[in-house]
């Protein structure tokens, strides 16, 4: 779960990274009453989830008589398909330095990972590939867990001389550790971590994202989802307990088991198609779910057809294709639909299929040619 800058710099506070004061505000009247609250010069940032928002005019600078007309200006502004509902008034800081500060989970050393560098304010993917050797990389034994020795390593690979800053970068690398294992984080990104003409440091921007599968121990960060924040039929699965991802295909998967839907997306893409979306029934093939599934993929108007793919190791082939037909005859859908089966009691359950009489059924023997045929039927 992706979380927005404000929400994110509340959970660096809890945790006592510093950073800039600042307010909350949906309407442009809110903005003005915060900008007066803080006093002096602002800065208006839209909440979005995604990069690229100042490029896209969504961070402006204001005085306090003219934040209104500034927050009119980037309330409901499209930024890469996200609209602007919520902007974040926040105190102007003088910058004398940029740097990027991060910790990630690195999936391939299974060990988190620290990132820091003295080129901040632009994207990291930018500072690794134009001037890896500024860039400083640690990662932390889970096990062992963190360790002052390992931030001063790190503050001393990225070439950060002086005194003042290594101090209050050693604590601030502290307290960013304690935020990502203590929020379950996948993610705590700051770019930019800025040091003041005082010689302060702190966080002026953040980026923040928890592991899904851990917010039942942070029900606080739950509450922080927006389900605006996410396309409609994302909202519906999750609603319904349904894996799904929106795509921009036309052709609407779902499939037993995670690793056969991605090899699913690839196939279709290899058949000359697009998926549609991301659709996991999980182990079970019971009509219920079954229902849930076609109902949220068939609910996205860019579907021209849909593909069942399932193979049949835990879960009886038959049982799925009863389910399909069962879930047919609760809801009408007239999208063509391609069903490969495969495993246990594949035989029997395509026959079931076969002899169902629907018309907008079609029963496919392989993985490929199923592919195949629900990117014909979608043109």
């Amino acid at each position: 779960m992706d979380l927005y800058e404000y929400q994110g710099k509340e959970l660096f506070r809890r945790f006592g990274i510093p950073t800039s004061e600042g307010r909350l505000a949906s309407t442009p009247g809110e903005a003005q009453a915060a900008a007066e609250e803080l006093g002096g010069q602002v800065v208006v940032k839209a909440q979005v989830l995604t990069g690229g928002r100042g490029k896209a005019g969504g961070v402006k600078l204001a005085e306090a008589d003219d934040a209104e007309q500034k927050a009119n200006e980037i309330l409901g502004l499209d930024i890469n398909g996200h609209v602007v509902r919520r902007l974040w008034i926040e105190r102007a800081s003088e910058i004398a330095k940029e740097y990027y500060l991060s910790v990630t989970f690195d999936r391939v050393e299974k060990k988190p990972l620290f990132m820091l560098t003295t080129k901040g304010g632009i994207e990291i993917e930018q500072v690794a590939e134009e001037t890896p050797e500024k860039l400083a990389r640690l990662h932390v034994d889970p096990l062992e867990g963190y360790q002052p020795y390992q931030a001063r390593r790190l503050i001393y690979g990225a070439g950060i001389a002086d005194p003042n800053e290594q101090k209050q970068l050693l604590d601030i690398v502290g307290k960013l550790y304690a935020c990502f294992v203590g929020t379950d984080a996948m993610l705590c990104e700051i770019n930019p971590l800025i040091v003041t003409p005082e010689g302060e440091v702190r966080a002026l921007d953040s980026k923040f994202t928890v592991d899904d599968n851990a917010l039942y121990k942070h029900l606080e960060i739950a509450e922080m989802r927006d389900p605006e924040s996410v396309p409609p039929e994302e909202r519906a699965a999750r609603e319904k307990g349904v894996t799904y991802v929106k795509l921009d295909g036309e052709v609407g998967i779902l499939g037993n088991g995670a690793g056969l839907v991605m090899s699913t997306l690839d196939v279709i893409t290899l058949a000359g198609g697009r998926p549609a979306n991301f659709c996991d029934l999980g182990g079970g093939g019971d009509a219920q779910g079954v229902v849930d599934a076609l109902e949220v993929i068939s609910a996205d108007p860019q579907v021209r057809s849909i593909y069942f793919n399932i193979f049949g190791g835990i879960t009886r082939t038959d049982e799925v294709a009863r389910g399909i037909l069962t879930a047919l005859e609760q809801i009408g859908i007239e999208h063509p639909i391609v069903v490969r089966l495969d495993g246990t009691n594949a035989e029997e359950g395509r026959r079931i299929l076969a002899d169902s009489g629907q018309g907008n059924l079609h029963v496919e023997p392989t993985m490929l040619e199923g592919a195949k045929r629900a990117v014909e039927l979608a043109k």
